[in-house]
């Protein structure tokens, strides 16, 4: 029996743990905790930090394992050196480095020709300030090297540099942040997942992203829907861009997450492409949406198996996630679905339960969890997504 290492037993490790399963794999995991839900699903657990590039390296080797996976953004480039070094299906490690992190690339993207804002990394404070000039404000500030929203900042004058750095230092693992021009963008910002095979962007499914307001960070998104509101030609000049980019940076076989905006001019700007599925179930909405599993086929990438199959398939329905969120710290009790939202409602996945502490929502790991929403028209589903913060009601004491 073929064996998969995965990275991570946290419940977006899960699907991936489940589709290992259903393929017939021998799933080995690494993960420091015994607590996390992966822990009990796999054949077997070692208790090792997924961020110990050694520890799980001898693993893989004492195992013999067949391919390694995660979905866990810090530890994509452990995965692909791991894989590198043993000879195992997977992308190269430096392009995957390079995605990971914000500064490398944005200066790809700079010196490969694509559009990008201009942008400057930095480790301390008063260097920073000293460049203040060097940019058109509003500029955002955050950690090079996170994911998810976190510790990111709109500033609108360099006054508002002190705690835009501060923030974005507490969560960043390097220590670095970096400064980048706000763009502008046209319409809504585009968000989903994709899926090359052998080079080649065979899949993509495009989303609207969506953001909050009401007292909460506004650029923090909410979640996402489909299908796109771009029309077919606008997509594929998406698509080409995309391309061109997994050709510049050496990207074989595996799935991305990608946000990217259109400016005024209709010019591309890719914010962010990483080697993995997107959270916020947007894998498991591609599927409801396309019929397409691109969690399946990650797994099957991972082990080498033939991925040829997968095609561009357009989204059929109405679909939409939803970051559920409380504006004020407290403890959970409930969460109220107003009545003509119910019979929308498709899922919601959650790890909260009554008495849990809850942050307000300042970023992604904020989140109690996510809804899953499919309406009967366009037009409903934008009029309700603009209504979410009255129709669904997070109750904390």
């Amino acid at each position: 029996m073929k064996k998969i290492l995965i990275l991570g037993g946290g419940k977006a490790q899960v699907p991936l743990i489940q589709a290992a399963k259903e393929l017939g794999y021998y799933t080995v995991l690494c993960d420091y905790t015994k607590t996390n839900p992966g822990a009990a699903m796999v054949d077997k657990h070692y208790l090792v930090s997924t961020m110990d590039l050694e520890a799980v390296l001898e693993v893989a080797r004492n195992e013999k394992v067949n391919g390694i996976i995660s979905n866990s953004e810090p530890v994509m480039v452990n995965v692909a050196i791991v894989a590198e070094k043993l000879g195992l299906p997977g992308n190269p490690h430096q392009p995957v480095e390079t995605m990971s992190n914000k500064g490398m690339f944005r200066k790809f993207l700079s010196e490969h020709g694509f559009c990008t804002p201009k942008a400057e990394c930095y480790t301390d404070i008063q260097s920073m300030k000293a460049d203040a000039d060097k940019f058109q404000f509003p500029v955002i500030v955050k950690p090079v090297d996170r994911s998810g929203s976190r510790g990111v900042n709109k500033v609108f004058s360099p006054d508002d540099y002190e705690f835009a750095y501060q923030d974005a230092m507490k969560y960043s693992r390097c220590k670095q942040v970096i400064v980048e021009e706000f763009i502008d963008k046209k319409g809504y910002q585009i968000s989903g997942d994709g899926f090359s095979v052998n080079g080649e962007l065979v899949f993509r499914c495009f989303g609207n992203e969506y953001f909050g307001g009401n007292g909460i960070k506004t650029y923090v998104p909410l979640g996402e829907c489909w299908p796109s509101v771009l029309d077919q030609q606008t997509q594929w000049k998406v698509h080409r861009e995309l391309q061109r980019l997994i050709t510049s940076l050496g990207m074989r076989s595996g799935a991305y997450n990608i946000e990217a905006v259109l400016d005024k001019d209709d010019n591309v700007y890719i914010l962010e492409m990483a080697a993995r599925n997107g959270g916020s179930l947007i894998p498991q909405i591609t599927k409801y949406a396309t019929g397409v599993d691109t969690i399946k086929y990650t797994v099957m990438a991972a082990m080498g198996e033939d991925c040829s199959q997968l095609r561009v398939t357009d989204p059929e329905g109405f679909w939409c996630n939803y970051m559920v969120h409380s504006q004020k710290a407290g403890v959970f009790e409930r969460v109220d679905v107003a009545q003509e939202l119910s019979r929308n409602f498709v899922e919601f996945r959650t790890e909260y339960q009554e008495g849990d502490s809850v942050n307000a929502f300042e970023n992604a790991g904020d989140s109690l969890g996510t809804m899953v929403f499919q309406f009967t028209s366009k037009q409903e589903m934008f009029e309700k997504i603009g209504r979410f913060q009255d129709l669904v009601k997070v109750i904390v004491r």
